[in-house]
C-alpha cells in the first residue's frame, strides 16, 4: 500500500498562519457588510417626509440585498476556512478530495482551504 504524501509541519505552521491571517479580515468584513444592513434604519425623519422618492428606495433595498448576499458569502468563506483548520489538525490538509494527491503550495497560498487539486478542478469544469 502506498503511503499518502502529506505536508510536513513547518509547511502545515506556515499554512496555519495564513489561514488564520485570511480568517481574521474575513470575520472584520462579515461584521461590517453585516452592521450594513442590521443598523440600515436611522430612525430619522425622512420616512415621514411628505415627497415620495421611489428610486432612492429601491436603491437602498438593492443595496441592503447586496450586501446580505456578500455576508453570505463571507460566512461560507469563514466556515471554509476553520474547516481548511480541522483538516490541519488531523492531517488531511493540502490532501486532494479526489485524487489523494498534494495540492500545489502554490494553489493553497492563493486559496488556503482549497480541498480540490488543479488537476480534479479541471475535471469537474469538464
Amino acid at each position: 500500500m502506498d503511503k499518502i504524501e502529506k505536508y510536513g509541519e513547518k509547511d502545515l505552521a506556515e499554512f496555519k498562519e495564513l489561514i488564520l491571517e485570511k480568517m481574521h479580515r474575513a470575520e472584520k468584513d462579515y461584521e461590517m457588510l453585516v452592521s450594513t444592513f442590521k443598523n440600515g434604519s436611522n430612525n430619522g425623519t425622512d420616512d415621514t417626509a411628505p415627497t415620495f422618492k421611489p428610486n432612492e428606495s429601491g436603491a437602498a433595498t438593492m443595496s441592503k440585498e447586496a450586501n446580505v448576499k456578500l455576508a453570505i458569502r463571507q460566512q461560507k468563506f469563514i466556515r471554509d476556512l476553520k474547516n481548511a483548520l480541522i483538516r490541519i489538525e488531523n492531517g488531511t490538509y493540502g490532501v486532494c478530495r479526489v485524487t489523494g494527491k498534494l495540492i500545489q503550495k502554490e494553489r493553497l497560498k492563493l486559496v488556503p482551504h482549497a480541498t480540490l487539486s488543479i488537476e480534479a478542478k479541471k475535471r469537474q469544469i469538464n
